[in-house]
Order: C-alpha cells, then sequence, then structure tokens
C-alpha cells in the first residue's frame, strides 16, 4: 500500500462462518464516504461492497491490503440511517454485517458494471411531469377520520386495531398524502405481507397519486419482480424520486433518505418472518427504523399479532403508563355493512366422510340460484395429503423427507411439497402390488372436483352451470394466472371460489355472501403455542371476505354468512370467532401464555443444526449447550434439550434444534452475542463431521 493511499472499511458477503469479521480493510487513493457502493477484490473474484463506518480494521501482519477495484459512480452513499437499521439487523438477528447489507441491496448492482449502472441512471430519470394541484378524496368516516387525526397529533407507533371492511386501507392513504404534503422530499413506505397483495394496492395508490406526484412517484418492491425492475425501483426510491415504495418485507430495507411514514399492513402474518439466512422480522424492524429515523409507524390488522395487542395496552390505574403503541380501534365496516353471521356446523352429528354438510351444501347452492358468491377454505393443496394401500399398509412416503407425498390427481403424480419431488402414481401398491390404493385426507383439488358433482344439479339465474375456481400455490404457477384468476372473481364470472389461505388475506371481494371454513380443525391441537392465534387470525381474514359491499347487499336482501364445519364448535377459537370478538380471545390466549412464560412475556431463540445424520445433528447442539455453561450470561437463560424437528429429515438432510428462553430480551441478545465464538470453535471440532449447517433463529414464529 502506497504511503498516499487510505485505508477503508468496506463490508461484504464473505462466505458464512468464514471467520473474516464484518469489515475488510481495502485501500483506496482518496477517502471514500461511509455508505459508498464499491466493488472489491475478494479471494480470486470481484464482490461487491458498502463503505462502512469508523476506522478500517488493522491488517493482520504478513497480509498485503488490496486496492479497491472500482467506485460505482453517480450513486449518492447509503445514508446513516439505513447502515444504522442494516448493523442493528445483523446485531439482533446474529448474522454477519456483510450478509446483512448486501442481501438488502438490488442483485444486479453485485453484477452490473459502473459503466451499466450510469446507463441506467440516465434511463431511469424521468421527463417532469405535469401535477394536478389537488388530489381527490373519499369522504372519511367518523372512525377513519378520529384514526387520521390522532396519527396526525401523536408520534406513535400505532396499532391500527380495524375490523375487515373497515376502510384502514383509506386511512393508509390519507396519512401517506399528509406526510408527502409536509415536506418536498418525504417518502413513505407501505409493506404488505404476501407479492399477491402488491398488485391491488400498488392500483389503488397510483390511482391516488399519480396525477399529483406523477406516475413515477410509486414504485413496488418485491420478490416477484425481475432484477432489472427491482433496481429500477430501489434507484428511484434511493435518489429520491419514488415518493412512494410498496412492497413486501425486503422492502423494509429499501433507502429512503426522504422516510416519513412506515404501515405495515396485516401486521401479524407470518410472511413479515424471513425464513432464510437472516430471519429478521421486517414489522419489527420497520417499528425500529421508524424510531430512529424519525418516521410514523402505523401497523395495522383485524386480528393484532398478540404482541402488539399487548404492547398497545391502554393505560390502567395498574398500569398508568400503558403500551407502548397507540391503539386506534375501528369496529364499525364501511358502509353500515354487517359483519358476517358466524354458524358452526357439527361434523359428530353430519353423515360420515361427507366433505360438505348437507346445510352447508344447501346454503351454496342458495347463493349460486341467485347469483352470489361464496368461498370455501380449505388450508392444504392437492388432491389427498397421502396414498395408502389397504392390503399392506404402504403409503406414499416421500424417500427423502419424513413426510408424505401427496397425491396430485390432476396430473397424476405424488408431490413431496417440502423437498419437491415429483413421481408419477403407481398402478399397483410398491410393496405389495395390491391394486387397491387409494387417497387419505382432502385436498382443494379434491374439494374442487366434488363440489363439481355436488352442484351439477344447480344452475344460475341465467340458466347456466355453476363456474368454479380453484386459487393455490399450483393453479397459480403460471405467470399472470393469479391477476387472470382473480379478475375472473371481480368480474362476477365465479360462483364459488375454493382455495387455500391465499384468498384469505386482504382481497376485496365484492360479491361474496358465504365463506366456508371445510376443516380447520388441524390447528386446534399443534404442539405450537402460536396455533391458536394463526388459526383464529386466518378463519377471521376468511370471514372478512363476506359482505364487503354493504350496497350489495342491502339489494340482495339476505345476511353474509361463515360456516365453520368443525368437530369441536365449543372450542374457545369458535366461541370468540362466532362473536367476532378478538379483544376477549386475546385475552384468553395472553392469560395462558403469562401462566406458561410464553413471548409475549418472555423472549426465545432457537439455535437450529442440520446434519447427514439425527446423531450428528443434536450431538453439535449438546456439545455448543456443554460450551455454554462456562458463560456468566447463561444465569439468565434456559437451554433446553436438543429435540428433532416435527418434520425431521428433508432432501435428506436431519434437522434439530434447541430453544433458548429469557425473561429479558436484553439478556438474551448478551448471551447469544457471548454464545457465538464457542458455536464457532464447537462447528470447528472434528468430532461434529458430517454437520452441514447451524443457524441462530431470533424472536421465531414456529417451535
Amino acid at each position: 500500500m502506497s504511503d498516499a493511499s487510505h485505508l477503508v472499511p468496506v463490508a461484504v458477503h464473505a462466505p458464512v462462518h468464514s471467520g473474516l469479521g464484518d469489515l475488510l480493510s481495502y485501500a483506496s487513493p482518496e477517502p471514500l464516504p461511509p455508505g459508498t457502493l464499491v466493488r472489491v477484490p475478494l479471494g480470486a473474484r470481484e464482490v461487491l461492497g458498502v463503505v462502512w463506518d469508523g476506522a478500517a480494521p488493522p491488517p493482520a501482519a504478513g497480509v498485503e491490503i488490496r486496492a479497491v477495484a472500482g467506485v460505482l459512480e453517480g450513486l449518492a452513499p447509503l445514508d446513516a440511517h439505513w447502515r444504522r437499521l442494516v448493523a442493528f439487523t445483523a446485531r439482533y438477528y446474529q448474522r454477519s454485517l456483510g450478509e446483512v447489507a448486501l442481501a438488502a441491496l438490488p442483485p444486479q448492482l453485485r453484477t452490473l458494471s459502473a459503466e451499466q449502472i450510469a446507463r441506467r441512471l440516465r434511463r431511469s430519470t424521468p421527463a417532469p411531469e405535469v401535477a394536478a394541484e389537488t388530489i381527490e378524496n373519499v369522504v372519511l368516516s367518523a372512525e377513519q377520520e378520529s384514526a387520521r387525526a390522532q396519527i396526525a397529533s401523536e408520534p406513535g407507533p400505532f396499532l391500527l386495531f380495524g375490523s375487515t371492511g373497515s376502510g384502514k386501507t383509506e386511512v393508509y392513504l390519507r396519512c401517506v398524502q399528509e406526510a408527502l404534503a409536509a415536506a418536498p422530499d418525504a417518502q413513505a413506505l407501505v409493506m404488505v405481507p404476501e407479492i399477491n397483495l402488491t398488485p391491488q394496492l400498488e392500483e389503488r395508490f397510483r390511482a391516488r397519486f399519480a396525477p399529483r406526484f406523477g406516475a413515477a412517484a410509486v414504485v413496488a418492491l418485491h420478490s416477484g419482480m425481475t432484477h432489472a425492475q427491482r433496481l429500477a425501483s430501489w434507484l428511484a426510491a434511493h435518489a429520491g424520486r419514488a415518493r412512494i415504495v410498496l412492497g413486501t418485507r425486503m422492502a423494509v430495507f429499501a433507502s429512503l433518505p426522504g422516510l416519513r411514514l412506515i404501515v405495515v399492513d396485516e401486521e401479524h402474518d407470518p410472511s413479515y418472518k424471513q425464513q432464510e439466512g437472516a430471519r429478521y422480522s421486517a414489522r419489527d424492524l420497520a417499528l425500529w427504523r421508524g424510531r430512529t429515523q424519525g418516521a410514523k409507524v402505523i401497523l395495522g390488522s383485524a386480528t393484532p399479532s398478540l404482541e402488539s395487542w399487548h404492547a398497545s395496552l391502554p393505560a390502567t390505574p395498574e398500569d398508568p403508563a400503558g403500551g407502548r403503541y397507540l391503539r386506534l380501534h375501528m369496529p364499525s365496516r364501511i358502509g353500515a355493512g354487517a359483519l358476517p353471521r358466524v354458524r358452526r356446523v357439527d361434523m359428530n352429528q353430519q353423515p360420515r366422510r361427507s366433505v360438505l354438510s348437507p346445510p352447508l351444501l344447501a346454503a351454496i347452492a342458495e347463493r349460486v340460484a341467485r347469483g352470489e358468491q361464496s368461498m370455501l377454505l380449505l388450508n392444504r393443496r392437492g388432491y389427498a395429503p397421502v396414498l395408502h394401500c389397504a392390503d399392506c399398509d404402504w403409503k406414499s412416503d416421500c424417500p427423502h423427507c419424513s413426510a408424505h407425498q401427496v397425491f396430485h390427481k390432476l396430473d397424476r403424480t405424488l408431490r413431496c411439497h417440502h423437498c419437491g419431488l415429483t413421481q408419477r402414481v403407481p398402478r399397483a401398491c410398491p410393496a405389495c402390488g395390491s391394486l387397491d390404493i387409494v387417497p387419505i385426507g382432502r385436498g382443494t383439488e379434491q374439494l374442487e372436483e366434488q363440489l363439481a358433482e355436488l352442484l351439477a344439479p344447480v344452475l344460475r339465474p341465467d340458466g347456466t352451470p355453476a363456474r368454479i375456481v380453484r386459487i393455490d400455490a399450483d393453479s397459480t404457477r403460471a405467470k399472470g394466472a393469479l391477476q387472470s384468476q382473480l379478475a375472473q372473481v371481480h368480474a362476477g364470472e365465479v360462483d364459488v371460489l375454493v382455495g387455500t389461505q391465499m384468498i384469505a388475506k386482504g382481497h376485496d371481494f365484492r360479491r361474496i355472501t358465504l365463506v366456508a371454513a371445510v376443516q380447520p380443525d388441524g390447528a386446534l391441537f399443534s404442539s405450537d403455542f402460536r396455533a391458536p392465534e394463526r388459526l383464529f387470525a386466518l378463519l377471521m381474514q376468511a370471514a372478512g371476505r363476506a359482505g364487503r359491499d354493504a350496497a350489495y347487499m342491502a339489494v340482495q336482501g339476505t345476511p353474509c354468512e361463515m360456516w365453520v364445519q368443525t368437530s369441536h364448535p365449543r372450542h374457545p377459537v369458535f366461541e370468540a370467532l362466532k362473536r367476532h370478538d378478538y379483544p376477549a380471545f386475546a385475552a384468553q390466549q395472553l392469560q395462558e401464555r403469562a401462566a406458561a412464560g410464553l413471548p409475549p412475556f418472555s423472549f426465545q431463540a432457537l439455535v437450529r443444526a442440520d446434519a447427514r445424520t439425527q446423531d450428528v445433528a443434536q450431538g453439535f447442539l449438546r456439545a455448543a449447550s456443554e460450551a455454554a455453561q462456562a458463560l456468566p450470561e447463561l444465569a439468565q437463560v434456559t437451554l433446553y434439550p436438543p429435540v428433532p424437528l416435527a418434520i425431521q429429515r428433508v432432501a435428506n438432510v436431519e434437522r434439530a434444534q434447541m430453544l433458548l428462553e429469557s425473561q429479558h430480551r436484553t439478556a438474551l441478545q448478551r448471551f447469544l452475542a457471548a454464545w457465538q465464538p464457542l458455536l464457532h470453535a464447537t462447528r470447528a471440532d472434528p468430532a461434529h463431521k458430517g454437520l452441514i449447517r447451524w443457524l441462530i433463529d431470533v424472536d421465531p414464529l414456529a417451535i
């Protein structure tokens, strides 16, 4: 390194557990401000890096300092707010700084040359547009106006607890409008849990804001976009041209220098928790980012997560401070529409093996005859979960996973939904040769087929047969298939919609008057303590698809309904659902969790090990637990023994996990930070040969 060179610290995406540390030192002929994007050599490759804050780490003795290969000209440095967000994420979720930083950037930034980036920048600068002076707003209801006024006058964060159909989106639109009007460089981030909800929301935001700010002011960011589209959206947000970014969990890392408002819609949804790499919660990071960047944060849901509900408890004489969030309540539907009446069908009293109970089938037939729409929810795709031989008890087990291969009748395949293995359905039992192999259980394919048979005699008002559409991960694989099927439903070209949880979230179906949950009991007795919360949220969200158009319901003259077929009609989940009483359900669940010392009254982390054998996986976790006994930080943390995962083998990899729990978040974080070097040392021990990988999941959503 010449005397004229400057040492700069650079964050790069180094190989996992490489031991290289968070930052590497490189030589630059001139000082580079933190946040500058650079290309640097790493081994035999040239990679993207981000110049970081502070002094460069001193080089080890005898190590040659390599030079920065190039700077991405024309791109303003990533600001201090973005760098703090990345640093916090890496620290809290126990990942490397470079891994988080580089994963948060568009993939094309890693591959395009400086010249190509410059061309993209020139192309992405739109011509000036003539904008209208005002935005056409709808009149807010009293509840919407109250929520808007409180958001405008209070610092937040806010939990907007509004029933399905109460108009939460309109409140978001108005709050975004006010945030943008407050400053010429102000930006807003609006997050949704699912990719398939983004186009629907994008359409509403463009219709509202494009006349005022231009079409380029609203961009989307989600994994369903091409690399080129993601780069264009990211560049527009980074340069401040995009005033509104709509996206899924990845959008929480968008470079937004003028961020003034963050909206997290359906904040309870598990999709906000990343399940690969850095297992961050985008909802929690949105709250952290809003606090540190001075942006207001609105969490919205009809069924808030119990963590958010607990954090928004109002002040009481026993707790004068109350929760950290301000809870805003919107219990009424727009247009004075009624929430659906919930009807429980006791399947113990129905004909054995019936798919749909006679009363529910009759109710659906009535809807079809009147030209109304119905929606049936079965959260299991395929035709049947398993094929079974009645003679020798053979089942369609996946040879690579601890799971069954699912029978898909349409293409006569057996598919593993974990490793992806697909095989043709055998003509006879592979074990004994018997031809008597039958499907057990039901999936959406079978429900669609049987519904078509049962409704065959039923005619629509125009005398044509009932039209049934299935929406699940199988029927929407082709590009544009989901948008096409949803358009059919919105246009009234579908009488009965069958699907998985994909159809239960966020969609604004205007003609659905009946929703039915066909087999919801599986989640009632799960070993996961969060299963009742997830089931209640799913059923409440599904019920919210019915009767959303008050004017349409008034013309039809019949009440909207939610039917639940269950063998446990008196279960507390269904009792609360019948009353649409989320507060009562939340109070009961929080009481149980407080008694058991479960989140949000404690804090958890999982350490997971994947190996060639279960013995190796659990052996690594046991050794890591023994190494932790020497740590003083262990005093406030409980380590449970390692156990296999519920599905312990996937793609011939055995999986085990170990739960950590503490009453204090900071104590758990201190322990994890102190434990990391011991985990690395344990991994390097030859005794654990056969270990493939290990990872830490902080605040896990599934155990």
